[in-house]
């Protein structure tokens, strides 16, 4: 069997704690994920990029010894991982991001739509980051998202114009085992838009638990939370 090598790869600088396919979505190449690429191989996850395909990051992810391993999709690109994914495939888990609900006859978002990190906007106006856009397909119907076998973490933005996050929580509602983060006052880009640094610390403390053989189980949790004024302790 031939697999597609990624478009680009971070590695970890010492020990590998699992490894991350991300698929991109509508007129993206590579770059667009290096800041991405680049924060999360530092926490110690290998992270791959193929552009738009995400059948050759499935077959890829299937070759990989390090565990966890996890598809990442963002706009088509997560469209494309609940496709197969609802298909079999069984990568420990996935990540999605600004999941469209509706791309027949729609235009592709604009730049100012996407995202109002002025960095991403940086990246997404380089001809290197960017391509004539492919042939997109829709995210699965509910009964086919009802045959995920592994848990998914998703994020979206409910400044989202491209994908409202109504219609997006409504149709990833059907997956089983399902995490859904809202980034406040976000855009479509919910893995490179302003929040980038929160949405890449709660996939690393995620990515943890997945570690740890149970995705519900908290690595980490409060015992103790601030009421009222700075300083006063809780009751």
């Amino acid at each position: 069997m031939t697999t597609s090598s990624p478009a680009a790869l971070w590695t970890p600088p010492a020990r590998v704690r699992g490894v991350l396919a991300v698929v991109t979505g509508r007129g993206e190449r590579a770059p667009v994920y290096e800041r991405f690429g680049r924060r999360l191989s530092a926490d110690g996850y290998t992270v791959a990029v193929f552009e738009a395909d995400a059948d050759a990051a499935a077959t890829w992810l299937a070759g990989i010894d390090d565990l966890p391993t996890v598809l990442v999709g963002s706009d088509t690109g997560a469209a494309a991982v609940l496709r197969v994914l609802s298909q079999g495939e069984t990568p420990d888990g996935a990540i999605v991001a600004g999941t469209p609900v509706e791309v027949d006859g729609a235009d592709e978002p604009t730049d100012e739509q996407r995202t109002a990190c002025p960095v991403h906007l940086g990246v997404l106006g380089t001809a290197e980051s960017r391509t004539a856009s492919a042939s997109v397909e829709r995210a699965p119907a509910a009964p086919d998202l009802a045959a995920i076998a592994v848990p998914i973490l998703a994020f979206h933005g409910s400044a989202d114009a491209v994908s409202p996050i109504a219609e997006a929580g409504a149709l990833l509602s059907a997956v089983p085992d399902l995490e859904l983060i809202e980034t406040v006052d976000g855009l479509h880009d919910a893995l490179n838009d302003q929040s980038h640094r929160s949405v890449a610390a709660s996939i690393v403390l995620w990515l943890e638990r997945l570690r740890g053989g149970d995705v519900h189980a908290p690595v980490v949790r409060p015992l103790r939370q601030a009421q009222g004024a700075v300083g006063t302790p809780a009751a």
